[in-house]
């Protein structure tokens, strides 16, 4: 049933890392993005260079391309894959008082960089988080999501807009 159906299993029905010896070598990228929701005050905060643990986007761009790097120690499943190049970036948006998050994460392998992608977007949202949880404890993180990845077997996807 498992070895069958899912291939992180193997015939036993016990969890195993896919093997991906065999796989081509190709060009993959995958971008995430994703949001931090916070009130007025800690917006103007974290625009204003304000808060008392220091840069915000800054230290969570760093914390977010250091989550891609260790992506395969904390997601049980990941092979570690040779990146080749992680871009993230914050940018604000006043009407909503959000961080938005986007990571685009690429690599040549054999195996897809979707897990880095989202764990980089992950660990800026949690650095959001931390550097601001004194001033806010109500802080959201959502919206954490896949929006497109190429290369491959399985090809291409891109998130449809609503």
């Amino acid at each position: 049933m498992a070895g069958k159906d899912f291939t992180h299993f193997n015939e036993e029905g016990r969890a195993r890392m896919v093997n991906v010896g065999e796989k081509d070598v190709t060009r993959r990228v995958a971008v995430a993005s994703g949001k931090v929701l916070v009130n007025r005050e800690t917006f103007d905060l974290i625009r204003s260079g304000g808060m008392k643990k220091g840069d915000v986007l800054t230290v969570a761009q760093v914390a977010g391309i250091m989550g891609a790097k260790k992506t395969p120690e904390l997601i049980a499943m990941c092979h570690p894959v040779a990146v080749d190049g992680i871009d993230l970036s914050l940018t604000l948006e006043e009407e909503a008082c959000a961080v938005l998050i986007r990571a685009t994460v690429s690599c040549s392998g054999k195996t897809g960089v979707e897990m880095e992608a989202l764990t980089a977007v992950s660990a800026a949202a949690l650095n959001v988080y931390d550097m601001c949880k004194a001033v806010q404890r109500d802080i959201t993180i959502t919206d954490i999501r896949l929006e497109e990845k190429s290369g491959g077997v399985h090809g291409e996807f891109r998130r449809r807009v609503m």
